[in-house]
């Protein structure tokens, strides 16, 4: 298969969501959604060889393989050690979200009143563990100001302005990385530890992100916002050749 130099929105989304494990050496990679566990593969199949990555279940993986694919194993991970990793901080995940808000808080549960919600979703599930104890980083696949939202309904996972609530010994862990979006790439580096844009995708203008918004995101200071990094030549042939062959990614970023 030849490469082209030309990179598809899901491919520079995948590459965007490989970077938030840039630096992170040998720590478990965990990712949901198929651009995140793409972008977690490809870092420890170019620039992140320390990574460990799993084959989306209990096995430990001893390289990356492609989406929907047996590997050959390296070690079996048990829930309980999944667990001690988590707790000892020992793990960077790209979680989901259907709503975030600016400082961070993430709601996976519901939408609507608590008492009586509209939409039942997947319930807290570890997002209150994971945005305490490990490094949390978030892919969503499609931003608009029903997921970029002013306050969450309910929060699942925990952001900036909520860590008085943890306490001093709850709080001493919060790590909230990046947000990559079919738009572009977001840190909490802004005012106060507000949604910062650190990058727009190619074809993708700051207006376009702003308005995908539902609140004011903070810019980088003298407002240029530069434009996400394409893939590399070996990124692609990576990504088309050996991790996704079948072009999963083009489903979930269509643009």
């Amino acid at each position: 298969m030849t490469v082209t130099a030309e990179a598809s929105r899901a491919e520079v989304c995948v590459v965007a969501c490989a970077e938030a494990w840039r630096g992170d050496g040998e720590i478990l990679a965990a990712a949901m959604g198929t651009c995140s566990v793409l972008g977690a593969r490809l870092a420890r199949s170019t620039f992140e060889p320390g990574l460990l990555t799993t084959d989306g279940g209990a096995l430990l993986t001893s390289e990356p393989i492609p989406l929907g694919a047996a590997g050959e194993p390296e070690g079996w991970l048990p829930f309980r050690e999944h667990l001690w990793l988590v707790q000892n901080g020992r793990r960077h995940v790209m979680m989901g979200a259907s709503q975030i808000d600016r400082y961070g808080n993430s709601n996976i549960s519901a939408i609507g009143d608590w008492a009586q919600p509209k939409s039942q979703l997947l319930g807290m599930r570890g997002a209150p563990g994971n945005t305490i104890c490990n490094p949390t980083s978030y892919w969503i696949p499609r931003q608009s100001p029903r997921v970029f939202v002013e306050q969450v309904d309910i929060v699942s996972g925990v952001g900036y302005d909520k860590r008085t609530w943890l306490g001093l010994n709850g709080s001493r862990f919060l790590d909230l990385r990046r947000v990559v979006t079919d738009l572009g790439v977001y840190d909490f580096r802004g005012p106060e530890h507000q949604m910062r844009l650190v990058s727009v995708h190619p074809g993708v203008t700051v207006e376009q992100a702003k308005e995908a918004a539902g609140f004011e995101l903070a810019l980088p200071e003298g407002g240029d916002v530069p434009e996400t990094r394409q893939p590399t030549a070996e990124e692609l042939r990576v990504i088309r050749e050996v991790l996704d062959p079948r072009a999963l990614r083009d489903k979930e970023v269509t643009a």
